[in-house]
């Protein structure tokens, strides 16, 4: 009796062993990784490798089993105790427990049956598909590992005047660029003949005299020298940073039959070896004229607030640094972007209305200068008018930081060169850039997750 117990025990055992060791690449793993992990692992992506098919997961377990479990991957630096946004990129326990398991038990591929019909979407763009896409010259960096910076500008020609809802900038399959900011210049027919005729490209790093000289030679100016009409932060780019769509309504602008995307402060970060960089912006059409154009407010560095006290990080020291901005009016929050650089370790944005009540914002406890977001706000975020907003970071400049630019430490501090633009990846910032609209009554209800 005793013996026939024992074999049933041991073949529920054997059983349960199995159940639990089940999972396969086609039924489990490969629906985390399209979720998660090929949209920047795969061809033309941001990752150095592939993940979209069995013999490149199955080559890079032991990696993936690292990384995923240690939280490195997928790169999610926002805390989600703290907000939520828009697109959070995250492996449940469950998702880890299950990538642990199916690696444990062999990491078997399974029935094609049950593959997914994609294993990974193709990168043409994060918001959807464009109405049109157009080139900038094709730029050549030097491989001297050295940060460049350019202002490069993109002629448009369009049949005649439309309504842009979003633009949005793909840095190309080499993925050198590291920032950039792009003003829309529009022009009336009346005012310019042409806007082929002038440079394309004009080197930052240059002496004041050549820099004048170089921008002269773009010809941005109408042709009596007047200024066109421009449109401020049309479209950026940062490491980790996705095209932003509003729902319809919110956002947008008017672009002109001629226009000039002026790519102000283009950087390009340190690369050992010359490359060409291939650069795209796409372009989405609404039909209807803006309605809630949207407002950008930065902080910090080059911003509306000061840094307190001001960046200068000493070697071999960890600094705080603070900031504050006060809002006149009463606003919605739609976007954040935090921004510093190498010695980054910790940022925190919050505001304190005038009753005393924090309102949280966003909290980076570890930074991470490789993925850096707009992150957007599931619904907009009501800030009333007196309110403060306030920052809160710290910089490591110790040789502890594995990301110190310098061994042994040097003072580091924010540059000041040309009106604090072109600031280089060794140099330091602390920036906040905030999109929002004069609130309307139920603004917190509409969502932004399109």
């Amino acid at each position: 009796m005793k013996k026939g117990i024992c074999l049933i025990w041991i073949a529920v055992f054997v059983i349960a062993c199995r159940q639990e060791n089940s999972y396969t690449y086609t039924k489990d793993i490969a629906p985390i990784l399209l979720k998660n992990c090929t949209p920047c692992h795969q061809p033309d992506g941001v990752a150095p490798f592939s993940l979209i098919n069995f013999n490149q997961v199955n080559r890079k377990k032991k990696t993936i089993l690292e990384v995923t479990q240690s939280g490195l991957m997928p790169p999610w630096p926002a805390d989600r105790n703290y907000t939520h946004f828009v697109g959070e990129k995250y492996l449940s326990e469950n998702d880890k427990l299950t990538i642990k398991k199916w690696i444990e038990g062999g990491a078997p591929e399974g029935d094609s049956a049950d593959l997914p019909e994609n294993t990974y979407l193709p990168i043409k763009s994060s918001i959807g598909e464009p109405d049109t896409t157009i080139w900038f010259d094709s730029i050549y960096v030097e491989g001297n590992s050295r940060d460049h910076f350019y202002i490069a500008t993109l002629p448009i020609e369009l049949p005649e005047k439309k309504y842009i809802r979003a633009m949005e900038f793909l840095p190309g399959k080499n993925n050198l660029v590291h920032h950039m900011n792009g003003r829309l210049l529009n022009y009336e027919n009346t005012k310019k003949v042409t806007i082929s005729n002038g440079k394309r490209l004009l080197n930052l790093e240059t002496n004041e005299q050549e820099y004048i000289e170089q921008f002269n030679q773009l010809k941005l100016a109408n042709d009596d020298g007047s200024r066109p009409e421009q449109i401020n932060s049309a479209v950026n780019y940062l490491p980790g940073a996705t095209g932003q769509i509003y729902p319809e309504g919110i956002g947008g602008f008017t672009i002109n039959s001629k226009s000039i995307l002026l790519a102000d402060d283009i950087h390009f970060g340190p690369i050992p070896q010359g490359k060409w960089s291939h650069n795209k912006v796409h372009l989405f059409f609404s039909d209807s004229v803006p309605k809630r154009p949207i407002n950008e407010v930065m902080m910090g560095t080059n911003g509306e607030s000061k840094i307190i006290p001001p960046l200068v990080i000493p070697p071999h020291k960890i600094t705080t640094h603070t900031s504050f901005l006060e809002i006149p009016q009463d606003i919605s929050i739609l976007t954040v972007n935090p921004h510093m650089h190498l010695l980054g370790k910790h940022f925190k944005a919050y505001a304190v209305d005038p009753s005393g009540d924090t309102i949280r914002l966003i909290h980076v406890p570890k930074w991470d200068f490789r993925w850096q977001y707009f992150y957007t706000f599931p619904t907009m975020v009501k800030i009333p008018k007196g309110s403060v907003i306030c920052l809160e970071a710290s910089f490591d400049n110790t040789s502890d930081n594995p990301n110190n630019p310098y061994n042994p430490p040097q003072e580091i501090r924010e540059r000041f060169e040309f009106g604090g633009a072109g600031m280089r990846t060794t140099d330091e910032m602390l920036q906040f850039i905030i999109t929002w609209l004069p609130y309307q009554e139920g603004d917190e209800n509409i969502r932004l997750n399109l």
